[in-house]
């Protein structure tokens, strides 16, 4: 497989040819630098990306500058769902959390495809709904859960969406990504590594047990995690892809 080819991108991969040969002449590759932000809250959408081999996080910014993550974005997903919702804004900012690879693709170009009520139409409303999952377990997670459990999760997402164990992630970064403390997640990273799930040296965080974390993670990464792989599975068995 080429270091950035289109089918990484699970919702690409998921296409039928007909529809993948239609747009896939359009679609840019682009590099995702780390701190890059793709989109600003209240900005028009002029473009949606498709990440292969970065992830994207995805924030509400509060008006006095304070933000929190309220999902994040792989090579499972889209970037502008805003876009075929019904606006051209999204009141969410969008920086990339995890540099790599991805795809844009020009915003009346999805548009096109997307109003001809067919299979893209399809994929796109049940990655949306999938999606909005994630975004509320977050909110529940952030309000019921302890920091160490909201950690646990946010590094098996991550995981998730990365071919290794290495993050390069500071935690400076975590702590913007969960609205909470630097402090507070220096102390709950020592604990994980305490424990020996992970290691943590300036600028990276090296997962040693996974099984680990799994143990220990609140049910909300399973709820995101099974809902998601049942609603892409789904679309995959009435398109006719294995």
């Amino acid at each position: 497989m080429r270091l950035n080819n289109p089918n990484q991108n699970h919702l690409l991969a998921a296409l039928l040819d007909a529809e993948f040969d239609r747009i896939s002449p359009y679609l840019e590759p682009i590099m995702m630098r780390l701190g890059d932000v793709l989109y600003e809250s209240g900005g028009v959408l002029n473009h949606v990306y498709f990440p292969t081999s970065a992830i994207v996080s995805l924030h509400y910014v509060l008006e006095n500058g304070s933000s929190s993550e309220i999902a994040g974005v792989g090579n499972e997903g889209i970037l502008g769902i805003s876009l075929f919702m019904g606006g051209n804004t999204t009141p969410s900012r969008a920086v990339v959390q995890t540099a790599g690879h991805g795809y844009r693709l020009k915003s009346h170009i999805l548009m096109e495809e997307f109003n001809r009520a067919g299979p893209v139409m399809r994929l796109l409303l049940r990655y949306t709904q999938a999606l909005i999952t994630q975004m509320s377990q977050t909110a529940i997670c952030n309000r019921h859960h302890t920091l160490d459990q909201q950690l646990c999760r946010w590094l098996l997402q991550t995981l998730d969406r990365l071919p290794t164990n290495e993050l390069t992630m500071t935690q400076e970064l975590i702590s913007n990504m969960l609205g909470v403390r630097r402090e507070g997640v220096t102390v709950a990273a020592g604990r994980l590594q305490t424990q020996g799930y992970i290691s943590c040296r300036r600028g990276h965080i090296s997962v040693i047990d996974r099984i680990g974390l799994e143990k220990d993670v609140c049910e909300c990464y399973d709820v995101v995690k099974k809902e998601f792989a049942r609603l892409m599975s789904d679309v995959r068995q009435r398109q006719g892809v294995k």
